[in-house]
């Protein structure tokens, strides 16, 4: 199975396979994601901007994601884990305050006070560096079909079988590269996965922009 080099080479490859988009809005989840989706946009001549999410943890344990919110939208929890927790969505009402402020603050650093692009009728590229469970990426589709738009997909690099089988009832659309039978973490399937800092994603979103 094939490794992408890092998260540019990955979105040059997936670009490929999104070339028949017409006129797209290329929505990236930060902060792999916009790596990503820079130059599937620069091959569309689309614009790029960010669509920002946040994991809502488990109280004590926030590694453990038990749902996910995108500007925009509501919380998504994964009903099933919660039950075997045995919370309600209730219990983690403050988590999810937290995590909407925090959603805010990022929003202010990566666009300040501009609007998401109007998305209502047209078709809207949804892309992250890969999926694991796909909670933020469910989020993050629920929230851009409020707006309306034609189409919606969703691309990314690599994902778990299971998660990208479940978020095809999502989008319109899933266009992903691999999905391995061993997977284990999205990084394994790169030889570069740095992370990304905020001034990364802004200076790939100043280079989108000056096109």
């Amino acid at each position: 199975m094939m490794l992408f080099a890092d998260r540019a080479e990955a979105g040059a490859l997936l670009a490929e396979r999104l070339r028949d988009a017409h006129d797209p809005v290329v929505l990236a989840l930060p902060r792999g994601g916009v790596a990503v989706a820079e130059p599937i946009a620069r091959r569309l001549g689309a614009r790029l901007d960010v669509l920002v999410t946040r994991k809502i943890g488990y109280p004590g344990q926030p590694e453990l994601g038990v749902g996910a919110v995108a500007e925009g939208g509501e919380p998504v929890f994964d009903l099933a884990l919660l039950h075997r927790l045995g919370l309600t969505p209730g219990a983690v009402a403050d988590v999810v305050e937290q995590e909407r402020r925090e959603l805010a603050r990022r929003v202010s650093v990566y666009r300040g006070d501009r609007p998401l692009p109007p998305l209502e009728g047209r078709e809207v590229i949804v892309v992250d560096d890969g999926l694991a469970t796909g909670g933020t990426a469910r989020a993050a589709l629920r929230a851009v079909g409020t707006a309306k738009p034609d189409k919606v997909t969703l691309a990314v690099p690599v994902g778990a079988r299971e998660t990208v089988t479940s978020l095809r009832e999502e989008a319109d659309e899933v266009v992903v590269l691999l999905t391995p039978v061993d997977f284990r973490a999205v990084g394994q399937w790169y030889e570069r996965f740095d992370q990304l800092s905020d001034d990364d994603v802004l200076e790939l979103l100043r280079e989108a922009g000056s096109r």
